[in-house]
This record gives C-alpha cells, sequence and structure tokens, in this order.
C-alpha cells in the first residue's frame, strides 16, 4: 500500500474534509446523554473534540455552561459559521487534547464519541490523559467513549457514499485501501474525499489512523496519567463485558472523594 504514512487529526480534517464529514458521516452524537452526564456531574463542563459543533452548539442552546475544544482550525471556523448562523454564544479553545492548556477547571469533561480513537499512540494518549486530569475539578469526572474497530472488509473498498446537497453539489467519500496491525493496536485506512460543483472536482486523500485500546489497557493508562476508573459502561451506562467492543470509561482524580 502507498501514502499510508500518519496525519495529525489537525491537518486531517481540513479543506473539503469539513465539508463532506458531516453529510457522511456514520453516526450522530446524542445531546440528550451529553446533557445527562453534565446533570449529573455539572457546570461548568467541556466538550473535547467539538468538531463542527455537533451536540455542543445544541448543548448551548439548552443553556447548558459548555465549552469545547478541537485541533483542527477549519473544523472550528465552521463551528463559529454555524453558532453565528444560530445565535448561539459559544467558547472554543484550538488545541490537541494532549496540548491544552486552558487555565481553567471543569466539573464534567467528555468526548461526545470516540475521538480519543484518533490519538495514534499509547504514550500520546497518556499525555491526554494528563491534560484531562490539569482541568478536571475535584469533584468532577470526566467521560472517555472508546471503540475497538471491526477490519475493513476488502468488500468495502472502493464503495463510494454519496450525498447530494440541495444545491446539486456533490459529496462523496470513498476507502481505497487498509493496513491493521494487532499488536500495535492501530488500523490506517485510506479515504478519498471528493467535492463535484458543476464542471469542478477537488480530491484529497487521507488516512485515517485508529488506535484502540483494550479496558485493561487504557485502564493503566488511565492510572499513569492520575485518574482513576470509577466505571466502565456501554451506552445505556449499564457495566461493559470483558469483551464489548464500545464502552465508555467514567473517570476521576486520584484525589478524588470516594462516594
Amino acid at each position: 500500500m502507498t501514502h499510508m504514512d500518519d496525519t495529525d487529526p489537525a491537518d486531517f480534517y481540513t479543506g473539503i474534509v469539513v465539508d463532506v464529514y458531516g453529510p457522511l458521516r456514520g453516526s450522530t452524537p446524542d445531546w440528550r446523554s451529553c446533557a445527562a452526564f453534565i446533570g449529573v456531574w455539572g457546570e461548568p463542563a467541556l466538550e473535547l473534540g467539538c468538531g463542527d459543533g455537533d451536540p455542543l452548539l445544541t448543548l448551548r442552546t439548552e443553556g447548558l455552561d459548555v465549552e469545547g475544544l478541537d485541533s483542527s482550525a477549519d473544523m472550528l471556523s465552521k463551528l463559529r459559521d454555524t453558532a453565528a448562523e444560530r445565535g448561539v454564544d459559544v467558547t472554543v479553545h484550538h488545541a490537541a487534547i494532549e496540548q491544552m492548556h486552558i487555565g481553567r477547571a471543569y466539573r464534567s469533561i467528555f468526548l461526545a464519541g470516540p475521538t480519543f480513537n484518533l490519538i495514534a499512540d499509547d504514550a500520546t494518549a497518556v499525555r491526554a490523559l494528563e491534560r484531562i486530569r490539569g482541568h478536571l475539578d475535584p469533584a468532577g469526572a470526566a467521560l472517555v467513549p472508546l471503540f475497538i474497530p471491526e477490519p475493513v472488509p476488502d468488500r468495502q473498498l472502493g464503495v463510494v457514499r454519496e450525498h447530494i446537497e440541495e444545491g446539486g453539489r456533490i459529496l462523496r467519500v470513498t476507502a481505497t485501501a487498509t493496513e491493521r496491525d494487532e499488536a500495535a493496536r492501530r488500523q490506517v485506512t485510506m479515504l478519498r474525499y471528493e467535492v463535484i460543483d458543476g464542471g469542478a472536482r477537488q480530491v484529497v486523500e487521507r488516512p485515517w489512523v485508529l488506535h484502540w485500546h483494550t479496558q485493561s489497557g487504557f485502564g493503566e493508562l488511565a492510572a499513569k496519567a492520575g485518574l482513576r476508573v470509577e466505571a466502565v459502561m456501554v451506552a445505556d451506562g449499564s457495566r461493559a463485558a470483558l469483551d464489548a467492543t464500545e464502552f465508555g470509561f467514567l473517570l476521576r482524580r486520584m484525589d478524588a472523594p470516594v462516594d
């Protein structure tokens, strides 16, 4: 395979990828579950990997004190444009999770989806968890959803997913190649993004890197970062089975009071 070098998430989500991302992403975050988490642990809250504003803008519309952080300047630019169109006041910060220095503590820190899987290795993941701890109020909690990706089957390679906008502009994304390293817990898929607008056609190819964690392994990384695991849950809040491929870690500071 060719062109499978890493692309930093800040560089991945740029240009036409930002236009194609929203209409063709596989699922949308549930703002109500995020609001419920904030309802338990309190405000102010911080959404990590807020992207183009879903669900952050809805949470702000609901009156919650939530800020956002993302490494992609282009995504944040789109978020600000949407916020201005809707008349929503929102505060966002431009930084990677492992580099954030906001100077404020939050009662609730969360990711609305498994964006943490975009952090390409364990060492960077620990640094990200350390920065989460550094911004977490001692009485607060952090929620980190994770998943273990399925291998990309050969039959999906070359299959075009398409969205046609109201004005006729065509947005496409196609997985063209993939490689997987079970030992490194790493999967890279080459994605081709296309925007066709009349006679104009723009194309970019980007390697989408996913780095996954076992439940025990992620617990060890959290401990290294000074965080303790309160629970490992599935979407409905029940305890995750050890063989679950989708699960969320509820984390608190080591010095947080024990309930």
